[in-house]
């Protein structure tokens, strides 16, 4: 079975063992302008993908011979396309753990074949939009290259899928701003406000697996509880700030004015003797062996 256009917008592979779903789903994407195939079991599809890469899958899980998490895993490691997983299972669980197998979306039975095609779009729109690109965003312990597509975290490079590359540049340029799932799903993924937004936590858990010291107690990419993610940009410490020329000057002269033939802690007076480990290590951090 085979949809038809003028100017397809894709190609889109069905794989659900119900041919009426098959029917349905393939009139509807055919209508859209997408170019489908269709097959009715696991190895099927894996055959008719081989033939004819596909932009995007549609794949029921409890298929006949090979699992769905299977055939998506076995089309992953071919190479890149896009998996809505379609299935009776709408268990929030079941959600979960699609999309941490790495499927962009997720629809249970029954379904909307408009809703389908609306999310079928959406998944495309975001192989069809351009790269982040420009000036590298930099903050402290944590630089993103937009044009190259890296990032670094305390000076090692970290791989990020295209997703969490995308997620964590949107972070970055607005720090300290609260974002809720829904708002992510339409500024990062690009999808209405309607759906599933049950993919943003497990990206962000993945995420922080990345590029957080302790992914646990995550230092840059927040929960705020109730409400969405926030991007905090770690505060400098204090030994980590460099000294100004003139608290530099205010302790050299300090510690100049001692007498070289005494012992500097017999000198000090009591309040002296209080800010000089404060001068010492400001000295110390400007690289100056001041005694």
């Amino acid at each position: 079975m085979s949809g038809e256009a003028d100017t397809p917008r894709g190609s889109v592979l069905i794989v659900d063992d119900d041919r009426t779903v098959v029917r349905i789903v393939s009139t509807y994407l055919g209508r859209a302008g997408y170019r489908t195939h269709a097959a009715g079991d696991g190895f099927e599809a894996l055959g008719i993908a081989a033939e004819q890469w596909p932009d995007l899958v549609v794949l029921d899980l409890t298929l006949p011979g090979l699992a769905g998490y299977d055939v998506m895993r076995r089309l992953k490691d071919r190479g890149q396309v896009f998996v809505i997983l379609l299935s009776a299972r709408g268990q929030p669980g079941d959600r979960v753990t699609g999309l941490r197998l790495g499927a962009d979306d997720y629809v249970p039975k029954p379904f909307s074949p408009n809703e389908l095609v609306a999310r079928v779009d959406a998944v495309l729109r975001r192989a069809e939009r351009p790269p982040a690109t420009g000036e590298a965003v930099v903050h402290e312990g944590l630089e993103i290259d937009c044009d190259g597509r890296r990032v670094r975290v305390r000076g090692a490079e970290v791989a990020l899928t295209v997703r969490e590359f995308e997620l964590l540049h949107f972070f970055a340029r607005h720090p300290g701003k609260v974002f809720s799932p829904e708002q992510l799903m339409q500024q990062v993924w690009k999808t209405s406000h309607c759906a599933d937004t049950g993919t943003v936590p497990v990206h962000i858990r993945r995420l922080r697996r990345k590029i957080e010291e302790d992914p646990s107690e995550p230092s840059w990419v927040r929960t705020v509880w109730g409400v969405g993610y926030r991007f905090q940009v770690p505060a400098l410490s204090e030994s980590s700030t460099p000294p100004s020329p003139g608290r530099k000057r205010a302790c050299l002269a300090s510690v100049h004015s001692l007498q070289p033939e005494r012992s500097a802690l017999q000198l000090v007076t009591r309040p002296t003797r209080a800010v000089l480990p404060t001068c010492l290590g400001v000295l110390g951090q400007a690289g100056i062996a001041a005694i």
